[in-house]
């Protein structure tokens, strides 16, 4: 049912995906009011059917206003998440009912596209169509579950899109059928660029970088492990991640030139004579 954006790395870029998980995600999904499954979702079995023509636009915006911003979300019980070493979704199949504990999760937005109101059996549902904007680790799913338990009619989600992952859209991305004709991946440097700070390295600057070592902190510092800066060489090669740490910067990982690459390259700088840190041998780790 789901369907978009999938972030994959290839060879080193794998190195990135690190930070890329914690990013915001954006999606399209479609919610139906009226129904509950066992699943909070439409492939799941549907356990409560309540008619919800009596449901006003009005009072839809009510209550997605009130999952908007910091919450916290019982993830669905179908979910990865592990209880005592086993996946949720496995014992709920084995016939547990699982109860997990609630977590905290930021939606960003949370607007209404469309909403269409038809019949099943002669009983009433809705459909909301969305898109939200929201932190790492948010179930849509739960979203509208809760959505339309606090609309007392049950919710479900019946369609799911995700059009965004941090910065890469699913106007960059590709099918696996499009792949397989013609693999089109984005350079690392590209996918560096949009995802983190930049930094601009003198020639100096990155061969020291690329043996591991220090430099000067970046001007107004800042960039920490966790949310590092992109430091790129002057021909505009991606050397390393940058960590402030208080008057110098200190690479946190360090990507190696492409052999092939740097062969073909005739003006690369050369490292400077006598080059050295004063902490010999320092590097990423």
């Amino acid at each position: 049912m789901a369907t978009g954006v999938l972030v994959v790395g290839i060879n080193k870029a794998t190195r990135l995906l690190t930070y890329i998980v914690g990013t915001s995600k954006t999606y399209e999904a479609t919610i139906r009011l009226g129904a509950t499954t066992i699943t909070d979702d439409a492939e799941g079995e549907t356990t409560a059917t309540t008619d919800a023509g009596a449901v006003t636009d009005e009072a839809i915006e009510a209550g997605i206003a009130a999952l908007r911003g910091p919450i916290q979300q019982v993830p669905s019980s179908v979910s990865a998440i592990k209880v005592n070493g086993e996946r949720a979704y496995a014992r709920v199949r084995s016939g547990e009912d699982v109860k997990l504990a609630a977590r905290p999760v930021t939606i960003h937005s949370f607007d209404v596209l469309d909403i269409r109101r038809g019949q099943n059996d002669g009983v009433a549902y809705v459909d909301v169509d969305a898109t939200v904007r929201c932190s790492s680790g948010t179930y849509i799913r739960a979203l509208a579950r809760d959505l339309g338990g606090g609309l007392e009619v049950g919710g479900h989600l019946t369609a799911l899109r995700r059009s965004a992952v941090g910065p890469y859209l699913l106007e960059q991305a590709r099918t696996l059928e499009e792949l397989a004709e013609d693999l089109q991946v984005l350079d690392i440097a590209d996918a560096a660029r949009a995802l983190m700070p930049v930094r601009e390295l003198s020639a100096e600057e990155a061969v020291e970088l690329s043996f591991g070592r220090r430099i000067p902190a970046s001007a107004g510092g800042g960039h920490t492990k966790e949310d590092p800066a992109a430091a790129f060489a002057p021909d505009g090669t991606l050397v390393a991640l940058l960590a402030d740490a208080g008057k110098w910067a200190k690479p946190v990982l360090v990507f190696p030139p492409d052999p092939v690459a740097a062969a073909a390259k005739t003006d690369r700088p050369e490292p400077a004579a006598g080059a050295s840190s004063d902490v010999p041998g320092e590097g990423a780790r």
